[in-house]
């Protein structure tokens, strides 16, 4: 199988450039040698067919063929919000949004958050959750990244959240089932392992936000918007444009 990177420059036919750091070294532990290809992508939505050039111990030099435009997208365009859940979960929700299709998650602070980032430490989280990001993007085969939010309160975020329709997915009584989304973005909605509080949920209704139920088992915070992600899928999403 053809060895795939991100690189953070935008690419054109005929560029000649040094691989960046990581994927330079990816690529000598598997031994490329001159005249090898490779496919690379920049996130701007197409892959690049390359041609490794030189091999050297400091770096691996290529020349980008042709662009190959790739349709890997999900429709409708989703941004998944969530109150961070703690230790590693996080990173797995940011690494399976991106495989089933996410194209930006917003890390939020809730009352009962278990995880608090604040700073140069949120910052650090978010560097390393994009880069989680770009990974699984390079596995799965997207050609466009997810962006990955800095870290917001969940009371400011919620004072201009993004367009689109706006799910809140919870196990109120009146929660409904879910319908496919009629317009080409979706926001979801989840909070910490303790749930949001009460005045949360009211703010969040306020903000347009209405109660999508998934089930009747209770998933975690971290499950709930995968299983949104998985059956838009599957089901195809809105015919747009």
């Amino acid at each position: 199988m053809t060895m795939r990177f991100f690189v953070e420059q935008a690419l054109s036919a005929d560029l000649v450039f040094d691989l960046p750091t990581g994927a330079a070294r990816h690529a000598q532990v598997r031994r490329v040698q001159p005249g090898d290809a490779l496919v690379l992508f920049d996130g701007a939505g197409s892959d690049w067919t390359a041609t490794v050039l030189a091999v050297t111990r400091n770096g691996v030099r290529v020349q980008v063929g042709p662009g190959l435009p790739v349709a890997r997208e999900l429709t409708p365009e989703v941004t998944v919000a969530l109150a961070m859940p703690a230790n590693e979960r996080m990173d797995t929700l940011v690494e399976k949004a991106t495989e089933l299709g996410v194209a930006a998650v917003q890390p939020l602070l809730a009352a009962r958050s278990v995880l608090r980032l604040a700073g140069e430490r949120a910052e650090r989280k978010r560097a390393h959750w994009q880069a989680i990001a770009q990974a699984a993007c390079e596995q799965c085969g997207r050609a466009r990244v997810p962006v990955v939010a800095p870290v917001r309160e969940l009371g400011d975020w919620l004072r201009a959240p993004p367009e689109g329709e706006r799910w809140l997915l919870s196990l109120a009584p009146d929660a409904a089932a879910p319908a496919v989304p009629a317009g080409p973005r979706l926001v979801t909605l989840s909070g910490p392992e303790g749930g949001f509080t009460a005045e949360e949920e009211a703010t969040a209704r306020a903000a347009g936000f209405r109660a999508v139920a998934l089930g009747p088992r209770v998933l975690r915070a971290d499950t709930a918007p995968l299983a949104v992600l998985g059956w838009l899928g599957l089901t195809g999403g809105p015919k747009v444009g």
